[in-house]
């Protein structure tokens, strides 16, 4: 099976730029939706949704558990809050607050982590979150996203705000590999397949996403013809087509901007083990610390890049045959 090379480019605008418009869209359509930032409205691009809305608009300052707290407190009056922050703080730091006052009382509020994983770039490893999801994925009811371009964020914005509960998006803030073209619909649970192929499965999120799409181009040089899918919503998994894929080629790769420890990885290795044991190889960050350096770098540094997810390729393909 042949198809037409994927080309790389860049998507139109930063992420965060793409985020605001759609934030500023959902509070036009429902006045109860609101903004709770952490000194971070310029890095998060929230700024404009603060001048178009001041009355709904809060700034708490380096507090995150406080401004999760308060998240809760106001999702109790009615309103609809999205609270901001870089990932790491929007993780590990409200951790206790996403669970207790959010979660387990059964409310309605709305978690954005930027800078997720190499993203994070210069900022280095005490802003790396290469373990958000791990931190999160256990706690009852969340619903966690990694949108992979502008497109998505668009698309899943409006559908976030406007059903009931708890849910964490992780997302860069830069600019990012333009995938979908505007129109395309997205149903939270349902990977979408970018590619098909009876050799090996390919699962990925976020910025691996393009890597996934440029080594199944140099896989199918080799004659190697790789299923894709992206899997942008981490929980709830789509079980149904993962499973399936994973039956029809034997063999799956996972590709994801996070410790493979806890994330896509994990849930995928779960999923498997019970329901379709099959060769699995995981590519992400290999259970170390972030570092400084531009994202291509920290890319090349982690071993997030398409040659990576070749290599994983192969030898699962070797796995399966033996």
């Amino acid at each position: 099976m042949t198809h037409d090379p994927f080309t790389p480019r860049p998507d139109e605008k930063d992420m965060r730029d793409a985020y605001c418009d759609a934030l500023i869209a959902a509070a036009e359509a429902d006045s109860r939706v609101i903004v709770i930032d952490c000194d971070l409205s310029n890095s998060l691009g929230t700024g404009r949704f603060h001048a178009r809305f001041p009355e709904r608009s809060f700034n708490l300052g380096i507090m995150e558990a406080n401004a999760c707290s308060m998240a809760a407190g106001l999702s109790l009056t009615g309103f609809v809050p999205f609270v901001h922050s870089f990932a790491v703080f929007t993780s590990r730091r409200m951790t206790d607050q996403i669970f207790l006052s959010c979660a387990y009382a059964g409310l309605n509020v709305k978690l954005i982590g930027g800078d997720a994983g190499v993203s994070a770039a210069v900022n280095g490893g005490t802003h790396m979150a290469f373990e958000d999801f791990g931190v999160l994925r256990s706690i009852v009811g969340l619903r966690l996203f990694e949108p992979t371009d502008n497109t998505m964020v668009r698309a899943l914005i409006p559908h976030i705000a406007s059903r009931y509960g708890v849910d964490y998006i992780r997302m860069p803030r830069r600019s990012v590999i333009k995938i979908y073209e505007p129109g395309e619909t997205f149903m939270p649970g349902e990977a979408k397949q970018l590619r098909e192929g009876e050799d090996v499965t390919l699962i990925a999120s976020g910025v691996m996403v393009s890597e996934a799409l440029i080594a199944a181009d140099l896989l199918e040089n080799e004659g190697v013809h790789a299923s894709v899918l992206d899997c942008f919503t981490i929980q709830p998994l789509d079980t149904a087509q993962i499973v399936e894929r994973a039956q029809q080629t034997g063999c799956v790769v996972t590709a994801e901007n996070h410790n493979i420890i806890g994330g896509l990885g994990s849930a995928v290795a779960e999923l498997l083990s019970e329901r379709a044991p099959v060769p699995l190889e995981r590519v992400g960050v290999k259970n170390v610390f972030g570092e400084v350096g531009p994202q291509a770098y920290l890319m090349d540094r982690f071993g997030l890049r398409a040659k990576d997810i070749c290599a994983a390729a192969h030898r699962v393909i070797e796995r399966k045959q033996r």
